[in-house]
C-alpha cells in the first residue's frame, strides 16, 4: 500500500496537527486574544490541512503530491506566525510546522 511508504510523513503530519491544536487552545486562553487572531486562524487551517493530507495518504488518494505542496505552504505560514510569539506553545507549534513543511515538500 502507498501509505506504507509515507509512515514518517504520517507521523509528522499527526504531530503537527496536535501541536497546532494545542497552540490554538492555548492562544484562546491568552490575555490578549485579539493579538493572537492570526495565530489562531493559521493553527486551525494548518491542523485541518495536516489531518486532510493524513487521510488522503491512508486512502491512497491520487492527489497526495498536490495536497502535500499545499500543506507545506500552510505549515510554513503557520510556523512563521507562531514564531512571532514568545509563548512556549507557539514556539513548539512553529517547530512542528517547519518540520512538517519540510516533510511535505519532500513528498510533493
Amino acid at each position: 500500500m502507498a501509505h506504507e511508504q509515507h509512515q514518517q510523513l504520517l507521523k509528522t503530519l499527526h504531530e503537527c496537527m496536535e501541536a497546532c491544536n494545542r497552540c490554538f487552545d492555548a492562544c484562546l486562553k491568552e490575555t490578549d486574544v485579539k493579538m493572537m487572531a492570526d495565530c489562531i486562524r493559521l493553527d486551525r487551517e494548518c491542523a485541518d490541512m495536516c489531518a486532510h493530507l493524513e487521510q488522503a495518504i491512508t486512502r491512497n488518494s491520487a492527489f497526495v503530491k498536490e495536497l502535500a505542496g499545499v500543506c507545506a505552504t500552510i505549515c510554513e505560514a503557520c510556523g512563521t506566525e507562531c514564531e512571532k510569539h514568545d509563548h512556549d506553545h507557539c514556539q513548539q507549534c512553529a517547530k512542528a510546522c517547519f518540520e512538517c513543511a519540510e516533510a511535505c515538500k519532500a513528498a510533493a
